[in-house]
């Protein structure tokens, strides 16, 4: 079958790495199923996959690939969930000290069909395309989480989210802008910050800027060149939610301000089966699509990867077969 894969990591020029071309079709143990994939799209760790991030020589070669939507067995449309659990967990995915992302243990959805656990395909509203679905499983799961897992945040409530431009950053603000909150973005390049007014931002500033308000939230996935601005923007007793750091780990961690002012720090990552469920029909019931920059057909892959490792991205790319 047709597949984007890695053979041979390359830290230095991860393009160089991916491979377009014939893999054979997804081996199915018990318990699973196959997703004939019609929409797929890139995510950073497709980046890190081609630079060896995470990727044992044991499973090479690796399709690629950690979202998808598609047709299951059945023929239903259906979106598939990335996160993959051992057999014998139960509750929460995320909390498997042994969970996986597809393209990291078990082949990617960069691939004319995926092989799933049947729990993780969760089936597609009608309200949504099939590439709006295949948005959903990473980026915007991820900020599902930290907006409404791991924060308490009520309609009229302020957030802040720490950049404009890429997949998670767009997903947070439309998400928190169809919930009923109000919306402050941070950038440092002022073209992003009249995008992210376009989708739903209410404030913008420059990056570090000094905000006119403490605000009762920050969604973090920058790290060290954002964090001292994070915590500083925090009301007594607000919460920030980490899930990445881009710039690099932190320097100081101002725990002065954290105690003093009772703040609460809340690490996520990804979702459960369940949020994606819950995720797909919100994003149905808002009528929110999610922001998707451009849309390739699956043998131009290598274009989308370039374009999200160089952060010429505004959103989302999408591949089709």
């Amino acid at each position: 079958m047709f597949a984007a894969y890695v053979e041979r990591p390359d830290a230095d020029d991860p393009l160089s790495a991916l491979v377009v071309g014939e893999r054979p079709d997804p081996v199915v143990p018990d318990g699973w199923t196959t997703v004939e994939v019609r929409a797929a799209s890139v995510n950073h760790h497709d980046v890190w996959s081609l630079r060896g991030v995470g990727l044992k020589d044991e499973f090479l070669p690796m399709i690629l690939g950690c979202d998808a939507a598609g047709i299951d067995e059945d023929g239903r449309e259906v979106i598939v969930h990335g996160v993959i659990s051992t057999p014998e967990w139960t509750g929460d995915e995320t909390l498997d000290p042994r969970r996986t992302l597809l393209s990291e243990k078990h082949q990617g959805t960069f691939a004319e069909r995926v092989a799933v656990p049947r729990r993780n395909v969760v089936p597609k509203p009608a309200g949504l395309s099939l590439e709006a679905a295949a948005c959903l499983p990473t980026a915007y799961l991820t900020s599902y989480r930290m907006l409404f897992t791991q924060t308490d945040l009520q309609p009229g409530d302020t957030v802040l989210v720490q950049g404009a431009s890429g997949g998670m950053s767009t997903s947070l603000i439309m998400l928190a802008r169809a919930a009923g909150l109000r919306v402050w973005v941070t950038s440092r390049d002022e073209a992003s910050r009249e995008r992210a007014s376009t989708i739903g931002a209410h404030e913008t500033f420059a990056s570090n800027e000094r905000l006119p308000e403490r605000v009762d939230a920050v969604m973090e996935t920058i790290g060290r060149a954002t964090w001292s601005h994070s915590i500083k923007s925090l009301r007594p007793g607000g919460t920030l939610v980490t899930s990445g750091a881009t710039s690099g780990d932190l320097e100081k961690g101002e725990l002065r301000h954290v105690f003093f002012r009772q703040l609460k720090i809340h690490g996520s990552t990804m979702g459960t089966r369940d949020e994606l469920d819950a995720l797909a029909r919100f994003m149905a019931e808002h009528r929110v699509e999610p922001l998707v920059e451009r849309v390739l057909p699956m043998d131009r892959v290598a274009d989308g990867i370039r374009a999200v490792k160089d952060g010429e991205v505004f959103g989302k790319i999408v591949l089709t077969r």
